[in-house]
């Protein structure tokens, strides 16, 4: 998909702060609809009926909430509404996938169902969830993201925040949860996901922060989509005008709070974008793969040296390194990233180098070879660009290809990686680079910006040192892409 000028930048520069750890996502019910859930509509509308109201009358929803309190003294079937329409056995949407993959250490959300945690925890990532004051309190261990539920869980429906009362007390019975978004607010950038910017809580905290930080306001972006005759209650141009109007309105009045419109003309134009912001922040990962029993046609010291050398390229064009410590190979990649990061602390960190050692043992009821193999899938789909060194092993006395390698290949181009094998180091690496050679297209998008690079990478008279400044070039070429 071919974005515009605007929502290329947003995307950079949300990549950025995923880099730097200080992105954050806010979610309401529109990324949850589509997995179906229902909309604040559809799960008011029963109950206005016994109050004799009419939706397409009555805009208010929390005050319907409140009505129905009043008149019954008590919430229990609006209680049972959200446990009925919250429980379903759904499953997570693709934004809600990619949301969980994405590095955040904090997503905030106002809806009560439980599709974020579920997406996190199918990711193998430790979620600490937040809905009452006493959670904030503690701290799950090794936890790698926390779930703010602002308005409560699906599971505790009395607590949860629906009708006008909570929410004219909200700053007081959940002070806590605001101070908490404020401060996010003002040190991460966050991105507003199925928000419509109705809701009076987030409207406090925002009209708070506009007070305090008016002219030091930190930047935040939202998705709009451009109205379109066809559209709920788009039926005619006159509409259709109507809306646009109001629009443009409320575009410009979020720019208050820092908020940034991102204009998008279809739903499903939101995917497409976080699947962008995915693949770009992949790409800043690169899976070094390659194993060693020998090292012919160089001889070792000067392998070991290339190896060490290619990592502080790497390294110094400000990639992250993620290497499961191959056989022959991986001692260098370490040294060398470990080299380039010391020399360089104010620049460079620790974090750019990401050890995964395969397993040597089996454990449970998986195979060695099982385990390897879902090691191999889940390490390199974190990455977007791979490479390739050597690739042999010793079989019974006889050095063979390593077929791990190889394998490795496969994964790496099934998720969508930018392989480059350096086919001067023969063995697997030079059979991954005949096998591009013979179906450019289907390994790159833009052959001609790589493969002339490659086919340097794989000349037996290519010089260690030419093969780097390739690479150097190569590496700064991707990241301008």
């Amino acid at each position: 998909m071919k974005f515009s000028n605007e929502i290329n930048i947003f995307i950079n520069d949300y990549v950025k702060d995923l880099n730097g750890g200080t992105a954050s996502i806010f979610a309401g019910a529109g990324l949850s609809i589509p997995a179906g859930f229902v909309n604040w509509t559809d799960l008011m509308s029963e109950i206005a009926t016994d109050l004799g109201l009419d939706l397409n009358i009555e805009k208010d929803l929390i005050s319907i909430a409140q009505y129905h309190v009043n008149e019954n003294q008590n919430r229990t079937k609006i209680n049972r509404k959200i446990l009925e329409e919250f429980t379903e056995d759904v499953s997570e949407t693709e934004n809600h996938k990619i949301i969980s993959r994405l590095p955040l250490s904090s997503i905030w959300t106002t809806n009560y169902d439980q599709l974020i945690e579920s997406a996190i925890e199918k990711e193998y990532k430790i979620v600490d969830v937040k809905f009452t004051i006493d959670q904030l309190l503690t701290t799950r261990p090794k936890r790698d993201v926390i779930v703010f539920k602002m308005h409560g869980d699906v599971k505790h429906p009395n607590d949860a925040i629906l009708t006008k009362q909570q929410y004219e007390q909200y700053y007081q019975t959940h002070e806590p949860f605001i101070n908490a978004l404020s401060g996010e607010l003002t040190t991460k950038t966050f991105l507003f996901v199925g928000f419509s910017f109705n809701d009076p809580n987030l409207d406090y905290v925002l009209s708070r922060l506009n007070f305090r930080f008016r002219h030091q306001q930190r930047q935040h972006y939202c998705f709009v989509k451009v109205p379109k005759i066809g559209d709920y209650s788009i039926t005619d141009k006159a509409s259709l005008d109507y809306s646009i109007k109001k629009q443009n309105l409320i575009v410009n009045d979020l720019k208050r709070y820092g908020i940034k419109s991102l204009r998008i003309e279809n739903y499903s134009d939101i995917t497409a974008i976080l699947e962008e912001i995915e693949k770009r922040y992949k790409k800043q990962s690169v899976f070094i793969s390659g194993s060693a029993e020998v090292y012919d046609p160089l001889d070792r010291n000067s392998a070991l040296g290339f190896i060490h050398n290619l990592s502080k390229v790497i390294i110094r064009n400000d990639y992250r390194i993620v290497n499961g410590f191959g056989w022959g190979v991986g001692s260098s990649v370490i040294n060398g990233a470990l080299e380039e990061i010391y020399n360089n602390p104010k620049k460079h960190s620790e974090s750019q180098l990401i050890l995964k050692p395969f397993p040597q043992f089996e454990m449970g009821k998986k195979k060695l070879g099982e385990m390897w193999e879902d090691y191999r899938q889940n390490i390199i789909s974190k990455c977007g660009i791979a490479i390739f060194l050597f690739g042999n092993k010793n079989v019974e006395g006889k050095i063979e290809i390593a077929d791990g390698v190889i394998r490795e290949f496969e994964i790496a181009n099934a998720n969508g990686c930018i392989c480059i094998p350096i086919g001067l180091t023969g063995y697997a690496s030079l059979e991954i680079f005949k096998q591009i050679m013979a179906e450019q297209k289907k390994y790159y998008e833009k052959p001609a910006e790589i493969i002339t690079i490659i086919k340097t990478l794989s000349d037996s008279a290519t010089t260690l040192d030419s093969a780097l400044e390739q690479l150097d070039k190569l590496l700064k070429q991707l990241k301008k892409n």
